[in-house]
């Protein structure tokens, strides 16, 4: 499916729009829990048995799959949603009245998600590639060659 998106960039970019539409809705909207504290440090690896650590996961494949794919730059897009998810993390850190919690298993498990997701478009965009003829993905930028 990611390689078929490659040349279809308004697909991909409504697509795109409604994974993040979805992960905002799940990561900012606010919740009706009182919390004991705003932050947790800890540092635990997914497993199948941690629903919301593989949730986690899960939430930010198809984001960086399509933004990977979009901008045909696996790797921006991995370091952007890594980042981005930082940000989640740290604004629900400083906004209780989110009655969310940051956790830094969160950011590893989102990051973990976001690997994935790059991944994912490498394979696709190489596959585009070996199909189409098309050049092959860009991994860094052509700034930094």
């Amino acid at each position: 499916m990611g390689a078929w998106l490659v040349d279809r960039r308004r697909t991909t970019g409504v697509l795109l729009g409604l994974a993040l539409v979805v992960l905002t809705a799940l990561t900012l909207v606010p919740t009706s829990r009182d919390l004991e504290r705003g932050c947790f440090v800890e540092w635990s690896v997914p497993t199948l048995g941690a629903v919301e650590l593989v949730a986690n996961v899960i939430l930010f494949v198809p984001v960086v799959l399509l933004l990977g794919v979009l901008l045909r730059r696996p790797v921006v897009a991995l370091l952007g949603a890594s980042g981005a998810s930082l940000l989640i993390e740290a604004v629900q850190a400083v906004v209780p009245a989110l009655g969310r919690s940051c956790s830094t298993n969160d950011w590893v498990s989102n990051t973990i998600g976001a690997a994935l997701g790059a991944l994912l478009a490498l394979v696709a965009l190489k596959l585009h590639h070996r199909f189409s003829g098309d050049r092959g993905p860009e991994l860094v930028s052509a700034d930094a060659s």
